[in-house]
């Protein structure tokens, strides 16, 4: 009963962290004439993704490969079938046209890359090393990219608006800080009961990782995006995602292997790493048409029970 009352003040730490993060950092990134998409792929994306970084470079420091590679492998295929999905029901997602001709795209190398690397057996540091390049190259791109976006913005009401009179920008950064504090300790309480409870069912670490644990890291980005989607902010919600996908491979990846190369089971490099990226090529076909509507939403969810009952009954 312990391990369930800390899950549920967990839950409440990353619903008041996700709704300070997105409403902080939004603000800012608008006053300062950045588009949400690019707050989401970048601020936003980056700060969510923390969580996942902290579990996935202690379960490699402590021998817990498993946990390491299906907390990263789980936490995609949930960005997708989960928070698209529950997203996306709330309210239909307008697909940026950008996502489909940059980051998009991005996310599916960054996928494809990851499995490859996952098909010997490890992520080696030379490995980590090419995906934290990859994650710098990103960066970069994205930096230009919110600086290109500035230069073509030019709507007065809305520069009136968010107008650095208008805005406190001390306020919105501490109020962005303490909602990229709280994420992370809430997602630390959550994950941390969570684990224990699963272990104390005799669960394997595979199932752990990329189910319960994956979940748990992944809930700041259903917060965020749930937020987003309430607030009809279709750019952040769905830019989250494929943000914090495009981070999960190159910073979380990268930067564990680096630190401690990964051993990869047979289990992963065949199944779940595979799942993965059919998760990620799902997102193709229904965002042709840029809008991911309720039909498409609830796909992606009744996907995302198919993986986890797959996970629980033949990976476990």
């Amino acid at each position: 009963m312990l391990e369930l009352g800390g899950v549920l003040v967990g839950l409440v730490l990353l619903f008041f962290g996700g709704n300070w993060l997105v409403e902080g950092a939004s603000r800012l990134a608008r006053s300062l004439g950045i588009s949400p998409l690019v707050v989401g792929l970048t601020v936003v994306a980056l700060g969510t993704s923390a969580p996942e970084l902290l579990v996935s470079l202690s379960a490699a420091l402590s021998g817990s490969s498993d946990i390491a590679v299906g907390n990263v492998v789980g936490s995609n295929i949930a960005n997708i079938g989960l928070i698209l999905g529950v997203s996306g029901l709330i309210f239909p997602i307008s697909v940026h046209v950008d996502l489909l001709k940059r980051e998009i795209p991005i996310m599916l190398v960054a996928t494809v890359v990851a499995v490859i690397m996952f098909q010997d057996g490890q992520i080696s540091r030379l490995d980590g090393i090419i995906l934290v390049s990859g994650l710098i190259a990103f960066i970069s791109f994205m930096i230009v990219s919110a600086l290109r976006d500035r230069q073509i913005q030019h709507d007065p009401e809305e520069e009136q608006r968010l107008h650095p009179a208008n805005v406190n920008r001390r306020v919105e950064v501490l109020r962005f800080l303490l909602g990229f504090a709280v994420l992370a300790i809430g997602a630390q309480v959550t994950v941390g009961n969570a684990t224990q409870l699963a272990r104390n069912l005799g669960i394997s670490e595979l199932v752990i990782g990329i189910t319960l644990i994956s979940i748990g890291t992944s809930l700041p980005e259903l917060v965020t995006s749930m937020i987003a989607a309430f607030s009809k902010n279709s750019d952040i919600a769905i830019g989250n995602v494929v943000g914090s996908n495009i981070f999960n491979l190159l910073a979380i990846l990268g930067i564990t292997s680096v630190v401690q190369p990964i051993n990869v089971s047979p289990q992963i490099a065949g199944g779940e790493a595979l799942m993965m990226l059919g998760f990620s090529l799902l997102l193709v076909p229904f965002v042709i048409n840029r809008v991911l509507g309720r039909r498409e939403s609830f796909v992606f969810l009744v996907a995302y029970v198919l993986f986890t009952i797959y996970a629980i009954t033949i990976a476990g």
